[in-house]
């Protein structure tokens, strides 16, 4: 009796864990109904059945496809918008100013020939600089008759201020036609006063009192000059750039300064010296040689 009372329960809890099935549930109840006749041996224990978790893609059928023959139809046809393809355009540009550089003067073919570079400097420019003027014949120099006049009027102040300077006479004569024409009473727009227009600030550096007295003018103008002379080894091209310029500009361009009106100014007054150089009894060949000229009071 006790067997039995142990194998029941054992039975019971097996078949309820794991789902009785159809026989399983005839035992039991065959148990139940005749325990005495049923031997403990004779009874089948379950094993417990975990339940199958289904498959993944359980409608998923594989298939092999084979490749399209050579000869057989497209069967997909994409039509593409030539319009939609093309990029969008690009916004305009703005109008941004483009610098042309602008002949500086009216006698670039001089600057073309005569290097306006303080690297390119000394006295022998000099001819080579003529030589450029004569060959051009594009500049009009002062008449010889009006350069007459100056020298006889104001050749005896040209040479006491001349002497024992590096400034030739012919180089004074030059500059006082192209400054000034003559006129001991001119002044210019930026202030320049007298024969050789000379700036305010200029004048008193070299000690003159009054720029429109010839004398005084003379003299202070050719202290300039020979400064210059000094300063840039008696080369004719930077001395007269420093004269119409200052010789600040020359120094910070590193040379002729690109304006026009300086540009125009040195050739101009080499164009004169040449001219003034006629007049002399000897002409000189440098901006530095003393000179006589022949008509003076």
């Amino acid at each position: 009796m006790f067997k039995r009372a142990w194998i029941v329960p054992a039975i019971v809890f097996c078949l309820c864990s794991a789902g009785p099935s159809l026989a399983e549930r005839l035992v039991l109840r065959e148990v139940s109904e005749r325990p005495e006749q049923i031997d403990e041996t004779s009874i089948p224990v379950a094993k417990p059945v975990s339940r199958r978790a289904p498959q993944p893609f359980s409608d998923f059928q594989a298939r092999r496809v084979r490749p399209p023959t050579s000869d057989a139809a497209k069967r997909i046809t994409i039509q593409i918008d030539p319009d939609a393809q093309r990029p969008a355009p690009l916004p305009p540009l703005a109008d941004v100013p483009v610098s042309v550089r602008e002949p500086v003067g009216k006698y670039t073919w001089f600057w073309d020939a005569i290097s306006p570079e303080m690297t390119s400097t000394g006295p022998g420019r000099l001819p080579e600089a003529l030589k450029t003027l004569n060959g051009s014949g594009k500049i009009s120099a002062p008449r010889l008759q009006a350069m007459q006049e100056i020298a006889r009027m104001q050749g005896v102040p040209i040479l006491r201020s001349t002497v024992g300077t590096r400034v030739s006479p012919a180089l004074v004569l030059a500059v006082i036609a192209v400054e000034s024409a003559g006129r001991s009473d001119a002044v210019s727009g930026a202030g320049a006063q007298g024969l050789m227009q000379l700036m305010p600030d200029t004048a008193a550096r070299f000690g003159v009192h009054d720029s429109l007295k010839p004398d005084e003018n003379i003299a202070g103008g050719v202290k300039y000059l020979d400064w210059l002379m000094g300063e840039f080894n008696n080369d004719p091209i930077l001395v007269l750039a420093g004269y119409n310029a200052g010789e600040g500009s020359v120094y910070s361009h590193a040379g002729v300064p690109p304006y026009a009106e300086t540009r125009d100014y040195v050739p101009k007054v080499l164009a004169a010296f040449q001219v003034a150089s006629g007049l002399c009894a000897t002409p000189p060949e440098l901006i530095s040689d003393g000179c006589v000229f022949v008509a003076m009071n």
